[in-house]
């Protein structure tokens, strides 16, 4: 195909990060579309944790799919990205309760904010102007949507800003735990996204696996910790009993189905993206899909009530992730290749 071997062709590389995108964007509005109906989030995480497990299993012992036994050193070095994974989704399926889509994606793009917040008081060398300028433009585009926001809920938000700060905070101890392995440096200014992205990327080329391994051993390792937490905070059984009287509705059953199915679409085309491309990529895509997530946001699902602050803080935000996301790529490319972090560093690369 005219590429050096073990180099994935050009069209492989867009289409995973095209099927990425795709499934991203979808997946936002399908899970939106379930929580108005159905508000036990955590449940509803579990069902798509267990519905990749059982597919992924039975897809085996049909002969439709192959992979490597399980292996208790691997699901140790993995065990990282199932905690980066479910803090990531389950808060965000809280905060979908209350907040509208476009500001749930405005207010995750907060997470730069917190980590430069965070390094500044730990003593950590300022970052590039570009970098810190669109951070402060991403926060300050958040700060005018809410202004103007008519279907502000403290709630929601409550849960997408506890989302940004406990994801900081895992970041910091994953990076103080891996720093030397994955080659990370410290005083880089990395979103939670990215250093989780990382840690798949780096199991993926150094253990061999497959996109599909590592979903199966995200799912596996997820799901005692997702059953503690619905028993421990209450939402078992309840919750299934809500469910039952739920699926009698046709219209729900099919966009549940379809969210446990996307479920396990998303999860395949972020570790293909991933392991294919870069941690980096990966990220990138993520910004550039939360764009077309937002301006179908007005419209879609009940739309949002427009208001001029609202709309031009949402502007704002976006233009400062994109440039956030630019200012970092540029950043990476000008960094030596042996320190850095998140660039594209994959062995085929």
């Amino acid at each position: 195909m005219g590429v050096e071997a073990g180099e994935p062709s050009s069209i492989l590389s867009l289409s995973s990060a095209f099927s990425y995108g795709v499934a991203s964007m979808a997946m936002v509005f399908v899970n939106k579309a379930v929580i108005m109906q159905y508000v036990h989030s955590m449940t509803l995480l579990t069902l798509q944790q267990l519905a990749t497990a059982l597919f992924i299993h039975f897809g085996q012992v049909l002969g439709m799919s192959k992979r490597k036994d399980l292996s208790m050193v691997t699901a140790k070095k993995l065990l990282p990205v199932s905690i980066f994974y479910n803090a990531n989704v389950a808060f965000a399926l809280a905060s979908l309760k209350g907040v509208n889509i476009p500001m749930y994606i405005a207010i995750k793009r907060l997470t730069p904010l917190a980590v430069l917040v965070s390094g500044f008081l730990r003593g950590k060398r300022k970052p590039p102007t570009q970098v810190s300028l669109s951070v402060v433009c991403t926060a300050l585009g958040v700060l005018v949507a809410a202004l103007g926001d008519f279907s502000f809920d403290l709630y929601g938000y409550s849960m997408a800003l506890t989302s940004v700060f406990f994801q900081v905070s895992i970041s910091n101890l994953v990076v103080h735990t891996h720093a030397r392995e994955l080659g990370i440096v410290l005083t880089e200014i990395m979103c939670v996204q990215t250093m989780y992205l990382i840690l798949v990327e780096k199991s993926g080329a150094d253990d061999g696996l497959s996109s599909m391994e590592l979903m199966f051993y995200n799912s596996i390792l997820s799901l005692p910790f997702l059953f503690f937490i619905i028993i421990a905070t209450g939402e078992f059984p309840h919750s299934l009993s809500v469910l039952s009287e739920k699926t009698a509705s046709v219209s729900f059953t099919v966009i549940l189905i379809i969210s446990l199915v996307m479920g396990i679409v998303l999860n395949y085309t972020m570790f293909w993206c991933t392991i294919v491309n870069s941690a980096l990529t990966t990220t990138i895509v993520g910004v550039l899909k939360g764009v077309g997530s937002t301006t179908l946001g007005f419209v879609v699902l009940g739309g949002v009530k427009v208001h001029a602050l609202n709309v031009t803080g949402l502007v704002i935000n976006t233009f400062g992730g994109v440039w956030y996301s630019y200012a970092k790529y540029t950043q990476k490319k000008k960094m030596p290749r042996k320190i850095a972090p998140d660039e594209e560093s994959h062995p085929h690369k």
